[in-house]
């Protein structure tokens, strides 16, 4: 009798900025399955982009990953996430200021709310930023998914002027820092 190799699928939620800066970088990652951006951390159920950017729903602009705990492990994934944005400025990243574009993890268990604490431990005791880590840690709450133009709206827009000012830069140095944990099939959009 063939048995199915079973296989393992964790998502997690996470918010630094953009979310169309943290979407094309962690679409690249061996072991990663799916990056989906959207909104979470607010009070307001499905709540709209331009709600959102009224910072008056709590929301975070933030995007929930599917990935392969045996391909990549979380604590990595975390390691990523807090060297492609700053952890250190609240409510803002770069330009892009309030709390939409605050540094958060939302976890959905135990476990990873301990994973969370001791890569953020690690990067403190390491001096990377040389500031305070100021990311939230919060229990997941509802994620929604946010319209469909902004799904992959790096690959679909490589030549708008923030994808070539603020994004392909992004992009270009995690694909320097990250080379050996990209997939093989990663593709470059225009201008990359």
């Amino acid at each position: 009798m063939m048995t199915t190799p079973k296989t393992t699928k964790e998502v997690v939620t996470i918010a630094g900025g953009c979310f169309w800066c943290l979407q094309p970088v962690l679409q690249e990652l061996r072991g990663v399955e799916k990056v989906e951006v959207g909104y979470s951390g607010g009070k307001m159920a499905n709540p709209s982009y331009e709600a959102v950017c009224t910072d008056t729903t709590g929301h975070a602009e933030a995007v929930q990953v599917t990935f392969d705990p045996t391909a990549i492990p979380l604590a990595d994934i975390l390691r990523i996430f807090f060297s492609v944005h700053d952890p250190t400025t609240r409510d803002r990243q770069g330009g892009d200021v309030g709390t939409q574009y605050r540094s958060a993890i939302f976890y959905d268990s135990p476990e990873q709310e301990k994973t969370a604490k001791q890569v953020i431990a690690e990067i403190e005791k390491a001096g990377i930023w040389g500031r305070p880590i100021v990311t939230e840690l919060t229990p997941l709450m509802p994620f929604y998914r946010a319209e469909e133009y902004h799904q992959d709206y790096f690959r679909k827009n490589p030549t708008a002027g923030y994808c070539r000012a603020v994004i392909a830069p992004k992009v270009a140095k995690f694909r320097k820092q990250f080379s050996s944990r990209l997939k093989a099939t990663a593709v470059s959009p225009k201008g990359t």
